[in-house]
């Protein structure tokens, strides 16, 4: 299987089946958070067929769609008021995109205000080096970002692995960013697998910094392998985690599933049948 990291260097093809679920949405007051899904779940069919891939999310019932990068750009080989388009066709918003934090930043930038995103997130530390000096410098990095974002009308964010839970001289890296981000500025998507892989509890963040994820990953993790799985089968109380979703600020959930039992549509379909039993 593919990793994220490997799929930013290639990509394969790969075709999947689909089975169809009727559409419904959590039970939030707030008619606006439903169910969402980060694209690089669907990454090979994406590339396959963006739009015909598209048809088969919403069939699932998912209403909030965050993209990823890819071999064919930011949206598959779509143009940015085409991808916005087919969402909205569909019945979806084209609500986030995980990009890079590099020499293209400014296209990037314009590419989001053209599709109509909320959010931009920063998929990855843009520069290495787990050291407490380089998380202080991407933190300036991040509020600079933030506020180029915020001059078009866009929300900039960063979306967490495991390393960021590393620490140094009894400091958590992934704490010094948020220490030295303006919240108004930087808007944490946290990855709830990662975190619980990392051996921190997600929910020991939201009591601490109260309001700061109005984004999630939510993805159940295999504590063995270290990888996800479909929900339920993993590591992550994710009854529990909904729970403290008003300390987290949560705004949107992405569903994101990397390593699948069969297939992605089999995985998803496995996964928001089980978010509507809860």
């Amino acid at each position: 299987m593919t990793t994220r990291k490997e799929f930013l260097m290639q990509s394969g093809m790969l075709a999947a089946g689909v089975v169809l679920l009727p559409s419904f949405t959590l039970p939030y007051k707030n008619p606006k958070k439903n169910l969402g899904v980060q694209l690089y779940t669907f990454r090979d069919e994406m590339l396959e067929d963006a739009v015909g891939t598209l048809k088969k999310i919403a069939a699932l019932g998912i209403k909030q769609i965050e993209s990823a990068r890819s071999t064919k750009g930011l949206y598959y080989g779509l143009k940015p008021k085409e991808m916005k388009g087919v969402c909205e066709d569909l019945g979806m918003t084209l609500r986030s995109g995980h990009v890079a934090l590099d020499e293209h930043w400014k296209e990037t930038m314009d590419q989001a205000a053209e599709a109509g995103q909320e959010y931009l997130i920063c998929s990855s530390m843009p520069t290495e080096g787990q050291t407490a000096d380089n998380y202080k410098a991407v933190a300036e990095a991040f509020n600079k970002a933030g506020e180029e974002c915020s001059s078009r009308n866009i929300k900039f964010g960063y979306h967490n692995h495991e390393y960021e839970f590393e620490s140094e001289n009894g400091e958590v890296f992934y704490d010094i960013l948020l220490k030295n981000t303006q919240a108004n500025l930087v808007h944490m998507e946290l990855d709830l697998g990662w975190v619980v892989v990392a051996g921190k509890d997600p929910l020991d963040y939201f009591r601490k910094y109260e309001g700061r994820f109005p984004l999630w990953h939510l993805k159940d993790m295999d504590m063995v392998k270290k990888e996800s799985t479909e929900f339920g089968k993993g590591g992550l109380d994710i009854a529990q985690m909904l729970k403290y979703k008003k300390e987290s600020g949560l705004k949107y959930i992405f569903i994101e599933q990397e390593e699948y039992a069969s297939t992605p549509f089999e995985s998803m379909t496995h996964n928001m049948k089980f978010m509507k039993n809860l």
